[in-house]
């Protein structure tokens, strides 16, 4: 009788165990820093730069800045990937710090998506704005996907962070990236 009941129970502990599995999935937060003064310089002329910089578990960072805008974008093939050519439309300048969600999905700690300050000013003399810029993170796939104005949302973090989570693993790199929250850094 108990060899008769012996596949039922497998089965059930198989369950048991897959659903432990999927309940011990991850999100947490990591941080790098975005200083340019630990990047390499790539190239550099009169109307800007690129610098290659150290990331996280070996995804590097690629900065480039032109037309007084930075470009930001991750990977070993960074440059190919859209997120190089994606940038905010007022003039800008990058947050000293980057935050990588990674989770624990496929077993291992692995960052998917990042999370940027910008800060923007249309016109000088003008109040500066600061935008979070989630990013996802994919070869081949790699894209803004969010924006949030940290100006105009005291919870922004929170916004960015349910953003990265929540859109960046199936978010499709042909759509424009969405403003999320309240949104007043520059008409959209």
């Amino acid at each position: 009788m108990f060899d008769r009941l012996k596949p039922g129970l497998m089965a059930v502990v198989a369950c048991a165990l897959g659903a432990g599995e999927a309940a011990a999935q991850q999100i947490e937060s990591a941080y790098t820093d975005a200083d340019l003064d630990e990047c390499t310089v790539i190239e550099a002329d009169d109307f800007g730069a690129r610098w290659a910089c150290p990331g996280r578990k070996g995804i590097p960072v690629m900065i480039a800045e032109g037309d007084l805008r930075f470009f930001v974008s991750y990977g070993l093939k960074s440059t190919e990937e859209r997120a190089a050519g994606q940038t905010l439309p007022p003039f800008n300048r990058l947050g000293p710090r980057i935050e990588w969600r990674v989770s624990n999905a496929g077993g291992q700690w692995k960052p998917f998506a990042t999370i940027l300050r910008f800060f923007t000013q249309r016109e000088e003399g003008e109040k500066e704005s600061q935008i979070l810029v989630v990013t996802k993170l994919e070869e081949g796939s790699t894209c803004h996907v969010a924006y949030i104005d940290a100006t105009a949302n005291a919870n922004a973090n929170e916004l960015a962070r349910k953003a990265a989570d929540e859109m960046a693993p199936d978010f499709d790199c042909a759509d424009e990236p969405r403003i999320v929250g309240k949104f007043e850094a520059w008409e959209n």
